[in-house]
């Protein structure tokens, strides 16, 4: 389930009944919820922009998971600004920021300049 299930009303409903087709199951989810989209009052924006009618960061995402029964047996972040192209100087600049704080401590990166999603392995 590539960025799905943040589009659709009723979720957790929804996670549940495809949940129960397979054994194994991997989530692909945005990470709206950081530190700018909420000082920036952004995420109207994004439902809008993107369709998403729920917003979440690392814990509501996983949470999700286990909250619909299932296992989560592992996940990791991906870094989608580094795959846009034709990227203005501002955004290389703060890429190149959210790089180097990843080194650090990547979790600290993704709640501050967001600009991840994660990659959910289920069970």
């Amino acid at each position: 389930m590539i960025d799905v299930f943040e589009h659709v009303e009723d979720y957790m409903g929804f996670i549940r009944k495809c949940a129960s087709k397979a054994t194994y199951k991997i989530y692909h989810i945005p990470l709206d919820l950081y530190s700018i989209t909420v000082r920036k009052n952004k995420l109207i924006g994004l439902r809008k922009d993107t369709g998403h009618l729920h917003h979440f960061m690392k814990e509501t995402a996983l949470a999700t998971i286990t909250d619909t029964n299932q296992e989560v047996l592992d996940y990791f972040y991906t870094d989608w600004t580094l795959e846009l192209y034709n990227r203005g100087l501002k955004s290389k600049f703060w890429n190149k920021v959210r790089q180097a704080i990843s080194l650090v401590n990547k979790d600290f990166a993704v709640r501050l300049l967001g600009g991840y999603s994660l990659m959910v392995l289920a069970k």
